[in-house]
């Protein structure tokens, strides 16, 4: 049965995911779109293009009209999807390798699908059924080249009328979607801008640069005396910051950053901020002692999403660099994080490693991903390990705590470990990674 993880569909790209069950989902998002147009973009990865033009092939054979919108990052597919009132498609594997490649799927509004709309995609994909179109009853695809440049004008608006004029910004777009995006939003707002990572050649889409790897990004901010780093993803939904040092901000100071930051000028509206099972003890510190409410989802901004809806707050996100802004757009998008993120360093004429280590304090915390090679199915593997993490949490008490998961996007179980010290954070984790391997293997 073909299921979506926590971000949609991904795999090899070709091999894994193939441009025949790239044509079926086209098909399957066609069918489930209430007769609204299907926009489709991608980041550049090589086999990109032959993905898209199966999902347009699939979806124009249902009797949708389709709009080709080319390279650009996936919260731009977003905005243009809910500017236009259609759905979208993005095709992307995110922050995975390069040869890989995934299908993400936005409903009316930018949002992802929920369980239900999955769910009824995913039974369609399993029984697609005969073409039964043809003529004029078959869908148009066209292509619309200026959409990224209306992304592009929009994003600085989140600051209006106010400028970056002054700051110095490294920009690292992991040679993905952000390329030919991010660095010249920073210039049109005035900042001075170092970019790397702006290959789009396809080929090295997060390969030692970007959000999942920020060695490079840090050194180039130190050399060039930068006042800040904005490190991308592949497709540009993520967003992990440097201080001048070349220290990381990850997404849990980047939150407690903006919601302190609203707070103070009632951005959140009476609100809180909703976050994941990732997010570190001491956000949640932080946010106690802030009087900010907070909501916990499950892994995958989705979640964070849907928690938003519900509470009808605006701010939301995750460890890992997503952010959400509802109020701005109802995805994660990396580059909106980032311009507002300069703005309020350049409000408070205050260096971003000084703003950061005051908003919290991190509760030392290590995650090992394991990857197994084996048979047996990884949530086995998970429920198996159930009675070591028990014991764990009952030594760490209410100083620490332990979460193992399966990978909701590649074949990995993931081991998070938090503990007042370091180094026994680590040494739990890595027990607890060997008695994984040793599970799989019996």
């Amino acid at each position: 049965m073909i299921r979506f993880g926590t971000d949609g569909i991904r795999g090899v790209g070709i091999t894994e995911l193939t441009p025949t069950l790239a044509l079926e989902i086209g098909r399957g998002v066609a069918r489930i779109s209430d007769g609204r147009s299907i926009i489709i973009g991608r980041d550049p990865r090589r086999s990109g293009p032959i993905l898209e033009h199966a999902l347009a092939a699939g979806a124009a054979a249902e009797g949708v009209d389709v709009v080709l919108v080319g390279v650009v990052p996936t919260p731009a597919l977003a905005w243009i999807a809910r500017r236009e009132d259609a759905v979208g498609i993005m095709v992307t594997a995110s922050h995975n390798p390069w040869p890989d490649n995934g299908v993400k799927v936005f409903g009316p509004g930018a949002v992802k699908l929920d369980d239900a709309s999955q769910s009824r995609l995913e039974a369609i994909l399993e029984d697609p059924g005969p073409f039964t179109l043809s003529g004029a009853d078959i869908g148009g695809i066209e292509a619309d080249g200026d959409a990224i440049t209306r992304y592009r004008e929009w994003v600085p608006e989140a600051i209006a009328p106010r400028s970056l004029e002054g700051l110095s910004i490294l920009v690292d777009a992991a040679n993905g979607a952000m390329a030919q995006v991010a660095p010249e939003v920073f210039a049109a707002l005035g900042a001075e801008v170092v970019a790397i990572g702006t290959g789009t050649s396809g080929l090295d889409i997060n390969q030692g640069c970007g959000a999942t790897d920020t060695a490079a990004a840090a050194a180039a901010v130190r050399h060039h005396g930068c006042d800040l780093g904005v490190c991308f993803d592949g497709d540009g939904d993520r967003l992990i910051a440097l201080d001048a040092a070349g220290g990381v901000v990850d997404g849990d100071r980047l939150l407690a950053l903006f919601a302190r930051d609203r707070a103070d000028r009632d951005g959140l509206a009476g609100g809180g901020v909703a976050v994941t099972v990732m997010t570190n003890l001491g956000f949640h510190q932080a946010m106690a002692t802030a009087g900010v409410p907070v909501v916990t989802t499950a892994v995958g901004d989705r979640h964070i999403a849907e928690a938003l809806e519900r509470e009808g707050w605006v701010l939301g996100g995750e460890q890992s660099g997503h952010v959400i802004q509802r109020d701005l757009l109802p995805t994660g998008d990396g580059l909106l994080a980032a311009v507002v993120l300069a703005d309020l360093v350049q409000r408070s004429q205050r260096p971003l490693q000084t703003l950061a280590d005051e908003v919290m304090q991190v509760v030392p915390q290590v995650l090992v991903n394991v990857r197994l090679d084996t048979q047996r199915p990884i949530p086995e593997v998970v429920d198996a390990l159930g009675s070591d993490v028990m014991a764990v949490e009952r030594d760490l008490g209410s100083s620490g705590r332990v979460l193992v998961r399966a990978s909701g996007t590649e074949p990995l179980i993931r081991i998070m470990v938090e503990a007042p010290d370091g180094d026994q954070a680590q040494t739990v984790a890595d027990r607890l990674a060997q008695r994984a391997r040793h599970l799989a293997a019996s």
